[in-house]
């Protein structure tokens, strides 16, 4: 017998891309007729959110997206992503006792053989982190660890085109201060780091690294230049070799370990496959060295290799917990954010969890959402509304897509329409809610289309945006008008972060929180006391 929950069903609204912004100019929001938001904010508690950069494992003030925003807020947890997963490692030092780099320098002093390092050398933090391979370099050096080759993939696209020979004369200053490591090749991205399945570029790459096929140099900062005189920039230098004597100094050999520094999976993949499949056929291969590679983090499910960085697996998460309780779900959103409410907002489970229904509305069929501003909110209201009638779920998860894909588009007039569409939506759903006995936590998972519009170059703006998101708790005996005041300090003021979602709902229903949610209820500010003056 599933226990009585204080409200049913539980509806958690999210309005995908929905951000916060005292700006008018640029501001869909801002700028729309909104009545039943204008009444949310003016009857019902209301607070924002960081939906942003560390507040949910992303890198300092980087914009928050679907993925990250769903999985924080349905884990109840900050899920720190790669870069600073890898960051906090290097600064707790758990990095050095890492198993997987462990098991690199373990081979490598069980066969006297070389340690290779490679990646990507840039400072565009996208693929790859210089303190990453400086952590390598430090860890190698406390290892005791005599021969260290670093193969350098020049960067030029997440950079400037030739800013590759201050990145490579840093790398050799730090090597020296360090006192380990030697640049054994360089090459450019577009061969090492092909994601199109470009193997004759990864061809070229391969055959550098483990035959010393290439041009020839024994300065490689002199040889950058001499690239960029003729005009060939970092992203495109031609796969060469660093020697000495007129021998190479470090090819990968049977016996060698390599740890590959990037942390982004997508142009990681193929040159890892090219070293690591035993079947491997992108092209002819003389043979699998017998060799130890280390990834620094899960680039595909399945490779043989050894990952310094493995997914974390995210347990006990807000529907996991619901699940386990009896209660029963239902998870609808259109097409665009579907993944999100079931994959994501699981903690990364493809599978439904036992009496979780889910329901996909297919979006509409236009080669721009601003064709059709409301995209299919209309059709995933009248849904959510029958459901409700139905009286068979205690949880619902709606996404309604529309702000975040037509605020993708930029265009502002169409934007004031999605988010009219998606207020015209909640007038509907918050009665037929309300009316059942149950009651609405209405949130966002990041910012964008309260943002259409570059102020300072009058241009669209297409992207997320960091600003906070807003919460609102509706229930039908929870509520009362507010002062002026008091509405403007509620939007200013941040008082939580995405992943305390779920500990709220939880508090809510009067469940415990898991142990591994970190994240806090928010309660005790979205309940209004009766006696309240403001």
């Amino acid at each position: 017998m599933p226990p009585v929950i204080p409200f049913r069903p539980f509806v958690l609204v999210v309005l995908d891309g929905w951000g916060i912004s005292n700006t008018t100019q640029g501001n869909p929001i801002r700028e729309a007729k909104l009545p039943t938001f204008d009444k949310l904010n003016r009857y019902y508690p209301m607070t924002t959110l960081q939906a942003s950069g560390i507040s949910i494992g992303l890198p300092w003030n980087t914009a928050g997206n679907s993925e990250v925003g769903h999985m924080t807020m349905g884990a109840g947890r900050i899920i720190y992503q790669n870069m600073p997963r890898i960051a906090l490692a290097i600064q707790d030092g758990s990095f050095n006792s890492n198993p997987a780099f462990l098991e690199a320098a373990s081979a490598v002093k069980r066969n006297d053989s070389t340690l290779h390092l490679m990646g990507l050398i840039s400072p565009g933090s996208v693929h790859s982190h210089k303190d990453h391979l400086l952590a390598l370099l430090r860890f190698a050096k406390e290892q005791n660890l005599s021969k260290v080759m670093v193969h350098a993939f020049m960067d030029g696209r997440d950079s400037a085109p030739t800013s590759g020979i201050g990145h490579l004369r840093e790398l050799a200053r730090e090597m020296k201060l360090v006192g380990i490591g030697e640049i054994a090749s360089l090459i450019g991205r577009h061969y090492a780091m092909d994601r199109n399945n470009n193997w004759d570029r990864v061809e070229k790459a391969y055959l550098m690294l483990t035959k010393g096929i290439g041009e020839r140099t024994d300065d490689p900062l002199l040889h950058l230049e001499q690239s960029y005189a003729r005009d060939i920039s970092d992203e495109f230098i031609e796969p060469t070799i660093i020697e000495k004597n007129g021998e190479p100094i470090g090819t990968i050999r049977d016996g060698d370990a390599v740890v590959f520094f990037n942390f982004r999976e997508d142009r990681a993949r193929e040159i890892t496959k090219a070293f690591v499949l035993p079947d491997f056929d992108g092209f002819v291969r003389e043979k699998k060295l017998d060799i130890c590679f280390v990834t620094m983090t899960e680039y595909e499910k399945g490779l043989p290799v050894t990952t310094a960085f493995p997914p974390e697996e995210v347990h006990d998460s807000l529907g996991e917990v619901l699940s386990k309780a009896g209660l029963r779900q239902l998870r609808i959103a259109e097409t665009e954010k579907y993944a999100h409410v079931t994959y994501f907002f699981n903690g990364g489970n493809e599978e439904a969890f036992p009496n979780e229904d889910r329901i996909l509305i297919p979006s509409p069929a236009v080669a721009h959402f601003d064709e059709q501003p409301e995209m299919s909110a209309p059709e995933v209201t009248d849904t959510v509304i029958k459901k409700i009638e139905e009286n068979i779920y205690d949880f619902i998860l709606v996404n309604y897509a529309n702000p975040d894909m037509v605020g993708h588009t930029g265009n502002e007039r169409a934007s004031i329409q999605a988010v009219e569409a998606t207020d015209k939506s909640l007038s509907q759903l918050i009665p037929a809610v309300l009316q059942a006995g149950g009651a609405l936590i209405i949130t966002a998972d990041h910012g964008n289309v309260e943002e259409v519009t570059n102020l300072q170059t009058g241009e669209r703006d297409t992207e997320h945006s960091t600003n906070p998101i807003p919460l609102w708790y509706v229930t039908a005996g929870n509520h009362r008008e507010k002062n002026s005041a008091e509405m403007i300090r509620e939007q200013n003021e941040v008082h939580g972060l995405l992943s305390d979602v779920a500990p709220t709902i939880l508090d809510i229903f009067g469940f415990p929180k898991p142990e591994v949610m970190n994240g806090a209820t928010l309660r005790p500010i979205l309940e209004f006391k009766p006696d309240a003056k403001q």
